[in-house]
């Protein structure tokens, strides 16, 4: 695997997958009422988060993108 996301990219997926994980737990909002927007919001922020650890994002692989600077 090779690195494809700098280091703005990983912060911001890493704070949005916090927030994603976070967010049916403690917001209240009525939209978690629902298990399955729970199950899309927990899923899609562990998927940030290890793609932000990981340094690499298969998507960006696939659509040839890369936004760190090697």
């Amino acid at each position: 695997m090779t690195t494809n996301l700098g280091t703005t990219d990983r912060v911001f997926r890493l704070l949005l997958g916090i927030i994603l994980l976070a967010a049916p737990f403690v917001s209240g909002l009525t939209m978690f009422a629902s298990s399955t927007a729970t199950i899309i919001s927990v899923i899609a922020g562990l998927v940030l988060l290890g793609t932000s650890a990981m340094k690499f994002c298969p998507l960006y692989r696939i659509f040839g993108i890369r936004t760190c600077k090697v």
